[in-house]
């Protein structure tokens, strides 16, 4: 008899010639591997004081947090948690999601919706994405990092209220968005702007405080930032930064947030600890900063097409999509783990090697970094545009 899912299996083909098939990688806890791959920007979620911090709240709260916010799931810790990240980032006031995607999700859908517009970058993070798909409003996406086209699409619309919605760091190339001139088109036009921060926080700014503060837009009462507390951070759930009124708003109405189990008690207990080690040790931002260039020098020096990185994402540009799997197939073999993206992870269905720099990584690993990437390289990686 036909399966109803047959059709399953033609797309799986699909995808498999197209050399677009993904599987999971299972790491082991003990690995060797030299890990280019993760967001781990700060290497802070291996460290002592912060997996310690977890452990400790796990055993005084549970292993869960038993319930949605509005219920039973918001503990002093969270509370907490908000406050420090409110004071850290120069915001009013902050709201703790459990991830940095239902973050994103519930500042998008309740800042919007039916009646209003957004405007958004064409490279915006899938998480803003959905957002704006759930959102019911009208939903303009434009250039690239192009303050002009922004400002176009606001001064046309028709409705009364609008959103841009952007991110600070973009996730594939990692260069940083023109967060001056998108407020400036935003305070012309009478619409407010959403920033996306996840790479910036930890990495940028002042003592790490992100790419809204380095812009001087902490505080402001037209910007919003949301954030993950899975990258810099090293632990897990993400947040909303911004005034009083709009987090209120949010917890009154970000469906990700009123029907979301709450973020764990490890988790939160481990953000909230390396929120205060950012504090303590800033000089860990310019550290990342530093790695992410000199990876990018040495290997553009090998001949490898390498983006210029804003914080700590490296990007190597691949030739195609299969090459870039077995680019980072044989990486992985020599023992440095890296990541590769291809469509339609990637807006402009170029396929890339993407690389993270931590703070903690030395000038020998990123020799061995360095080696075995140019090393592993296909020939036409070079040429790759």
């Amino acid at each position: 008899m036909t399966s109803v899912f047959d059709w399953l299996d033609t797309r799986a083909d699909e995808r498999r010639r197209a050399g677009l098939a993904r599987r999971l990688r299972p790491r082991r806890p003990d690995s060797d591997l030299l890990d280019l791959a993760g967001n781990d920007y700060l290497g802070l979620a291996r460290d002592k004081r912060v997996a310690g911090a977890a452990a400790a709240a796990t055993l005084r709260w549970g292993a869960g947090s038993t319930g949605s916010r509005l219920v039973t799931g918001t503990t002093e810790l969270h509370t907490e948690l908000e406050h420090e990240l409110a004071a850290f980032c120069g915001t009013q006031a902050a709201l703790v999601f459990s991830s940095g995607f239902t973050a994103n999700l519930g500042a998008v859908t309740a800042l919007s919706g039916k009646g209003s517009a957004i405007v958004t970058d064409a490279y915006l993070h899938a998480s803003l994405i959905d957002g704006c798909r759930l959102s019911r409003a009208d939903v303009a996406v434009v250039g690239h990092a192009d303050p002009a086209a922004v400002a176009h699409a606001l001064r046309t619309r028709r409705t009364e209220r609008a959103l841009v919605v952007t991110d600070s760091v973009f996730s594939v190339d990692g260069d940083l968005a023109p967060l001056p001139e998108l407020v400036a088109a935003c305070r012309a036009h009478g619409a407010a702007l959403v920033v996306d921060d996840a790479h910036g926080l930890g990495v940028l700014g002042p003592g790490g405080r992100g790419a809204v503060a380095d812009a001087g837009l902490s505080g402001e009462p037209d910007v919003v930032t949301t954030i993950t507390l899975s990258k810099a951070l090293g632990a897990q759930g993400g947040a909303v930064l911004g005034p009083r009124r709009v987090i209120k708003h949010l917890v009154d109405s970000a469906r990700s947030f009123i029907f979301d189990t709450g973020l764990a008690p490890a988790s939160t207990a481990a953000a909230l600890t390396a929120l205060g080690v950012l504090r303590e040790e800033p000089e860990l931002a310019t550290r990342v900063r530093s790695t992410a260039l000199s990876l990018a020098e040495r290997l553009r020096a090998a001949g490898l097409t390498v983006t210029e990185p804003a914080a700590a994402v490296v990007s190597v540009l691949a030739p195609s999509p299969e090459l870039a799997v077995r680019w980072a197939d044989d990486c992985r073999a020599a023992g440095v783990w890296v990541g590769c993206f291809r469509p339609p992870s990637v807006p402009d269905q170029v396929s890339r090697l993407r690389l993270t720099a931590r703070a903690d990584l030395t000038e020998g690993d990123v020799d061995r970094a360095v080696d075995v990437i140019t090393r592993c390289a296909p020939p036409e990686a070079g040429a790759a545009s």
